[in-house]
């Protein structure tokens, strides 16, 4: 006896109470037909920083992973002829000053000479020329060296932007060649890369609002939805689908490559919406009261909103009562 006392408590307690006060009228209305894909995180841009001369990279700076700023140094290339070839110039400055300080010295006495009345016109014009010549070698052998100065300087290979390192194909010790590619790095922020099927293309546009499930290789009942918005849709197909990128919140967390899920709408379809706060689980059913006192099985849908779809159960025109 005491079992039913107790049973039927059970059923006064776990039996809503319905406040009749609230009434709303079920209409069909055409909402977004949302599929559910899977979209990668890629890099907005991605940029190689090269290595501008020959030779051996002598210094590694950064990793995968690593943050950089315009103009860091990532590498050093280091060309061991470029150290000989300075010595040699050094060499070249030296004979042609002195070439220019002897052409110099010439000038000098045959101008006197000429002033005093013992030397000619023409050698004065010789030693003119001779000490044009030589200043002429003197600057010529000191670009050769500031040539050989500037290629030292461009064996430093620098980060083209800011980013972050995404792959760095070398190692220390490597021998590379001009254009080569030291580092790759990320430019900007990353993106939402989708891959649509061709018959989605006329559906999506940019400007257009997507959702962004929870990270994880299942998806939730629960899980956190967040927004993005459709920056570009690429005018060409590959393979069969439509490529697009999405912009969102929060994707600096996320692995380059790694995979989420996002629903994006495929265009229209009619249905059944209700507050959601009208449907109520009894038993592991749920239910929805009707005006007249009914209580209906009904099964629901996604989620939109403040509303649910009702997707069986519910007719166009039925008015519902919020327990």
């Amino acid at each position: 006896m005491n079992r039913f006392i107790a049973f039927g408590l059970f059923l006064l307690v776990a039996s809503p109470a319905f406040a009749s006060d609230q009434e709303f009228t079920v209409h069909q209305q055409m909402v977004d037909d949302r599929k559910a894909v899977v979209a990668t995180i890629e890099s907005a841009h991605q940029i190689p920083a090269r290595a501008r001369i020959s030779g051996t990279l002598s210094l590694l700076a950064v990793k995968e992973g690593d943050h950089v700023e315009a103009g860091d140094k990532i590498a050093v290339v280091g060309d061991p002829k470029l150290a000989i070839k300075g010595q040699e110039f050094d060499a070249h400055i030296q004979a042609a000053q002195a070439a220019y300080d002897r052409a110099k010295i010439d000038f000098t006495r045959a101008n006197e000479l000429r002033q005093t009345g013992y030397g000619t016109q023409a050698k004065l014009d010789d030693a003119r020329t001779n000490l044009d010549i030589a200043g002429h070698n003197l600057q010529a052998a000191k670009a050769e060296k500031q040539g050989v100065i500037q290629q030292t300087t461009e064996g430093a290979v620098l980060a083209p932007s800011a980013g972050r390192i995404l792959a760095v194909p070398v190692s220390l010790g490597s021998v590379v060649m001009a254009g080569d590619t030291v580092a790759t790095l990320s430019q900007g922020n990353y993106v939402l890369r989708l891959e649509l099927p061709e018959r989605h293309a006329r559906f999506l546009k940019a400007g257009d609002t997507v959702e962004i499930g929870a990270r994880g290789a299942q998806p939730d009942a629960d899980e956190e939805i967040k927004t993005g918005t459709v920056e570009l849709v690429y005018p060409e197909i590959k393979d069969g689908r439509v490529i697009a990128d999405v912009e969102a919140k929060g994707l600096e967390n996320y692995f380059v490559g790694e995979r989420a899920r996002v629903y994006v709408s495929t265009g229209q379809r009619p249905a059944l919406l209700v507050p959601a706060d009208v449907v109520y689980r009894r038993a592991g059913v749920e239910y929805i009261k009707l005006k007249d006192g009914t209580e209906v099985v009904v099964q629901t849908g996604q989620k939109l909103g403040d509303d649910i779809e009702v997707l069986s159960g519910l007719n166009d025109g039925d008015v519902v009562v919020n327990p």
